[in-house]
């Protein structure tokens, strides 16, 4: 396949990944300023599964569907005033949470051990800029952010990581011995 035919099978895959991600944006379970959503574990997944460059244009792809006003954003909203509220900086943290996921695994081993690290450090990419972010616009507290934007999605972050790394891997295996990711991620598959 030439080079141009496999980077529009990517770019087509991205653009996929950026509407499972809006799909499990769906799953939420509410808290006062920030829900519990799956976007998080849509992000591990594409970013494991499609690498660095990828599994960041699925997460910025998914940022402005969103931005334009689609409702993909949990509770199926969507638009500027989102991306530029309270919780926009967990949004905006998915590109660089998604790059960084795929950078680590490729610069490592796709196994799950690693996969299961770089989601980790993901996750705490996420919520630290989405806390910050929280802060600056919901005007609270560092304690006050961090009790509402960090804290309470620890647990669930790991779980989501292991999640995304175990699944990740597996379906990353899966299309590497199809030959369906570029020659650029199959390098970095064992």
């Amino acid at each position: 396949m030439s080079a141009q035919h496999e980077k529009l099978r990517m770019m087509l895959t991205a653009a996929l990944f950026a509407a499972i991600i809006g799909i499990f944006a769906q799953i939420t379970i509410p808290l006062p300023l920030v829900p519990i959503t799956g976007q998080t574990l849509a992000i591990g997944l594409a970013a494991t599964i499609l690498g660095s460059r990828y599994g960041a244009l699925s997460a910025l792809l998914y940022m402005l569907i969103g931005a334009v006003g689609l409702p993909v954003f949990s509770g199926m909203s969507g638009g500027m005033g989102i991306i530029f509220g309270p919780t926009g900086g967990y949004i905006i943290s998915f590109i660089l949470s998604a790059f960084f996921i795929g950078w680590y695994i490729e610069k490592t081993k796709p196994a799950v051990f690693h996969a299961f690290i770089a989601n980790i450090i993901g996750m705490i990419i996420n919520l630290a800029f989405g806390t910050v972010w929280l802060k600056i616009f919901a005007q609270l507290g560092w304690a006050e952010a961090f009790a509402a934007g960090f804290a309470p999605f620890i647990i669930g972050g790991i779980i989501k990581a292991l999640l995304a790394s175990w699944i990740g891997i597996q379906v990353r295996k899966r299309l590497t011995s199809a030959r369906l990711l570029p020659q650029s991620v199959r390098n970095h598959t064992a």
